[in-house]
């Protein structure tokens, strides 16, 4: 009777599984560019050597167990690696676990359809083939499992990278500091710049909420970039798709920016942090007169003492009323009726006062020019 190894295959068997390895190894590449589409077009690429040479070692390593007669422990082990690897490579090349499993289940399907067969031709007995059934598929799994936690762990790798270089863009964009290389390092992980981006800045406590709202692109600038905050991006937020952002954030007390060309992230991002230093929010565009009065205090400040100048000899309480009057007076383009309503007043009072106001000013009340000084410094009474 011929020797036969722990695995019930004789010596005949082996020799045939090790002069068939090269043709089975083909046949399983075919099949997989056959009924596996994600990898039509990859196996006559870079990647395809890759995946045959990964087959090769697979069924090396399995040939090498399954002639074995003692510790198959180191070729199976180095399989192994080489599965890991090879997971690893995939996730890569951005194809999914799913597409890997299906090759496997394929490889599994033509690889016992064959060394089956030459085990069988070899004289191998029922028990001897049922006994190498297990071994295949035993092997398979293991090879899977490898793959899966390869191609896990490289999708995790390079999303922390890639969501690590996202958050370095962001950032610099705010700071103006953007360089080409940066730019190009992102597009190479598949970042592609928006038309616009729409800072929004959200307490911390309320960030996951916030985030949670949101699209799944939106770049978060550096944790520490604003104490208290988090400082998101919104991509393509402009036009109507802004009104469906301030809605969306309408229970969070955050602040929208306006939208600018994602290369001036960094001026929607100094408008939300004004609206946010004034108080106001949540929409930054609803507050632009305030903005611009605000935008220099003192300026404001100099320039309210020079238009009330004409009023600066009078007691405290008839320059407070004809202040007033001034303010509905270029508010209500000196419509006399108008004025009384709002001032809750007789429309003659308002004529008197406006004939005070004739006598300090002068003809400067006709002067365009001093109508919007006047405007400018009176507007935010």
């Amino acid at each position: 009777m011929a020797a036969r190894n722990s695995f019930g295959l004789n010596q005949k068997a082996v020799k045939r599984l090790h002069a068939q390895m090269t043709s089975v190894s083909d046949d399983v590449v075919e099949a997989i560019i056959e009924e596996v589409p994600y990898y039509t077009d990859a196996l006559s690429g870079p990647m395809g050597q890759i995946i045959r040479d990964a087959v090769q070692v697979a069924l090396t390593g399995f040939i090498t167990v399954a002639s074995s007669s003692g510790d198959s422990a180191q070729p199976r082990a180095a399989a192994l690696s080489g599965a890991y690897d090879l997971g690893r490579g995939e996730a890569r090349s951005g194809r999914s676990a799913e597409a890997l499993l299906s090759a496997y289940r394929i490889g599994a399907r033509v690889s016992w359809e064959r060394l089956s067969a030459e085990t069988v031709q070899a004289g191998a007995d029922g028990a001897a083939v049922a006994n190498f059934a297990s071994l295949v598929f035993d092997y398979i799994d293991q090879l899977s499992a490898a793959s899966v936690s390869g191609h896990a762990d490289e999708t995790a790798r390079s999303g922390q990278a890639r969501e690590r270089l996202l958050e370095g863009l962001a950032t610099d964009l705010l700071e103006g500091t953007l360089t080409p290389a940066l730019v190009e390092q992102t597009q190479a992980a598949e970042w592609a710049p928006p038309a616009t981006f729409t800072v929004v800045l959200a307490p911390r406590e309320q960030a996951r909420s916030v985030i949670t709202e949101l699209r799944d692109d939106v770049l978060r600038a550096r944790a520490d970039f604003l104490e208290g905050y988090v400082v998101l991006l919104v991509p393509d937020a402009h036009g109507p798709a802004r009104a469906r952002l301030i809605r969306q954030l309408r229970n969070w007390s955050a602040i929208v920016g306006p939208a600018r060309p994602w290369q001036e992230a960094a001026s929607s991002y100094a408008r939300a942090e004004h609206v946010l230093e004034l108080g106001l929010g949540p929409d930054s565009e609803a507050h632009l007169s305030t903005l611009i009065l605000n935008s220099d205090p003192m300026a404001l400040r100099d320039l309210r003492d020079r238009v009330l100048e004409p009023l600066s000899d009078l007691t405290e309480s008839t320059r407070a009323k004809l202040v007033e009057t001034l303010r509905a007076w270029l508010l209500h383009q000196g419509r006399r009726e108008d004025i009384a309503r709002v001032l809750f007043v007789h429309p003659q009072t308002v004529r008197y006062r406006i004939g005070q106001l004739r006598e300090a000013y002068g003809d400067r009340l006709d002067d365009p020019a001093w109508i919007l000084d006047l405007t400018i410094a009176l507007g935010e009474g």
